[in-house]
């Protein structure tokens, strides 16, 4: 799989509503996904795969990730929700978002139907790529094997609601530190975990919704959260929250620039003056350090930040 895409924000669009769709189409949002699952009632759920099929096909969403949130392997709806929206509108389609992933079986049956699906209908074998939700306590202790599973995975994402229902967390405030927790972060170890293993195996890991939608400050403090561990982005519900989303998981300017200038200042030093010990301004580099920075210009990039500062030899 190559590089894989920004997706700072990741919008979340009831498939069954085409009025949410064509609003979706301009919102700044780096990705979306169509939901077949939770926003969908079951009287619906086949209809709305005709919505979202035509939402793909008839474009309109200016290079953004396109996603599918088909119903769960449990459900009688999984199969025929990945078989109609590829078969209709796969070559419009980027990646299925699989929910409620409790071992590397699920997303192994996701591809094994996948390359069928394609192979049939003419579409390129293994570009439609696979997000695993990590939603309950199997899922959190299999993540090391679903991360591994399949060469389609491109993230791994936190379902804060049916994580925090699947442990009986004594909380009904997604996302918010539980009564009588006192002592930390309740959901470090669990935001780790899905991280660690994201980063083990290549892929992203995107944190899960805030769900008080009008509570702007809510979501920053969920997404400052996640960002500064090392996540990649965040699923959001409203269009009030996509702003604050895209801000959280961009380097600041200042943070962009000067990653660029490490990256300048090591490879002149080891290419041109061909010294192992480099130096920018007073700060010394090494290996490290351009490891470092290439984490943060690459984010820089993918949010279309420029740079303003250029690399000067001996400064």
């Amino acid at each position: 799989m190559g590089e894989l895409r920004s997706r700072r924000s990741v919008l979340a669009v009831p498939g069954s509503n085409p009025r949410f769709v064509d609003k979706a189409r301009g919102l700044g949002t780096d990705a979306f996904f169509l939901d077949l699952e939770d926003a969908v009632a079951p009287s619906e759920k086949e209809a709305a795969r005709g919505t979202v099929v035509r939402a793909l096909t008839e474009g309109g969403w200016d290079g953004r990730v396109r996603s599918v949130r088909v119903n769960d392997t449990t459900t009688e709806w999984a199969y025929r929700d990945v078989i109609a929206v590829v078969e209709g509108a796969g070559a419009d389609l980027d990646s299925i978002v699989l929910p409620k992933v409790t071992a590397a079986r699920d997303v192994e049956w996701l591809d094994t139907l996948l390359t069928q699906i394609e192979r049939a209908v003419g579409l390129p074998v293994g570009r439609i790529g696979i997000e695993a939700q990590i939603e309950d306590a199997r899922g959190l202790v299999n993540v090391d094997s679903i991360a591994a599973s399949s060469p389609r995975l491109e993230s791994l994402v936190y379902g804060p609601a049916d994580f925090m229902a699947s442990i009986t967390m004594k909380s009904l405030v997604v996302g918010e530190q539980p009564p009588g927790y006192d002592t930390g972060d309740a959901y470090h170890y669990v935001l780790m975990r899905i991280l660690t293993a994201a980063r083990a195996n290549g892929v992203q890991a995107i944190d899960g919704p805030c769900l008080q939608i009008r509570d702007v400050d809510a979501l920053r403090r969920s997404a400052g959260r996640t960002a500064a561990l090392g996540y990649d982005g965040k699923w959001v519900l409203h269009p009030l929250q996509v702003e604050a989303a895209n801000e959280a998981f961009s380097p600041s300017q200042e943070d962009y620039d000067h990653a660029e200038l490490v990256l300048d200042a090591y490879a002149h030093a080891t290419t041109v003056d061909r010294r192992g010990a480099v130096m920018l301004g007073g700060e010394m580099l090494d290996e490290a350090s351009r490891k470092m920075a290439l984490v943060v210009a690459g984010k820089g990039r993918a949010a279309g930040l420029e740079r303003t500062r250029a690399f000067v030899p001996g400064s």
